[in-house]
């Protein structure tokens, strides 16, 4: 398994800008993108093998957030069924315990972390230390001063994500020590090239 995390983690890193998908209908407009990586912030139990096969026969990587999936239980149950009957390359959630599930099923885990004072970052830390995620994507991406504090405190690679609407903005995330970002912002998912 570290194989996989590893050559997932080369990816995110060589193609840093990670498309985030809130509608299934805009899965195409993200597949013909220059990008590798794909959040999925959307779909329920009836879409979203078919959504996960669609992007990895286009040579992408998906991500399933699974707190954001309907019709699927937010428990160790759900997790099994993602990891099992999906199959997607990894998996976001603000969870502990299904991150923790996850990563016991041998599934890439991005552990999602909301930063909304300096009391979050603490909490954020000790939580990654807690977990051992493969990532932590720290929301919103724009608090370069979080991130910077995040990424020096913990050895998970850190996904800036949230508020993130300009090649600046982009910039200074990775300038911060994010190894990616994800945005829904389509005209920012061209800076992989």
């Amino acid at each position: 398994m570290i194989y996989l995390t590893n050559e997932i983690l080369a990816d995110i890193k060589m193609y840093p800008v990670i498309a985030a998908i809130r509608d299934v209908d805009k899965v195409d407009a993200a597949l013909s993108r220059n990008i590798k990586c794909v959040f999925l912030l959307t779909g329920s139990i009836l879409n979203i093998k078919y959504v996960v096969h669609c992007i990895k026969k286009a040579h992408k990587r998906a991500f399933v957030h699974l707190d954001l999936l309907e019709g699927i239980s937010k428990d160790g149950e759900g997790t099994k069924y993602i990891v099992e009957e999906v199959r997607p390359d990894g998996i976001i959630t603000t969870r502990s315990n299904l991150a923790l599930s996850a990563r016991s099923m041998g599934m890439f885990t991005i552990q999602r972390v909301f930063i909304l004072d300096s009391l979050a970052v603490d909490t954020a830390v000790k939580t990654i230390s807690h977990v051992e995620p493969d990532a932590v994507e720290v929301l919103p991406g724009v608090l370069t001063k979080s991130l910077k504090r995040i990424v020096q405190k913990v050895r998970t690679p850190v996904v800036a994500g949230g508020l993130i609407e300009t090649p600046e903005e982009v910039k200074q995330a990775l300038a911060s020590g994010a190894v990616a970002i994800s945005t829904t912002r389509k005209s920012l998912w061209d800076m992989n090239t």
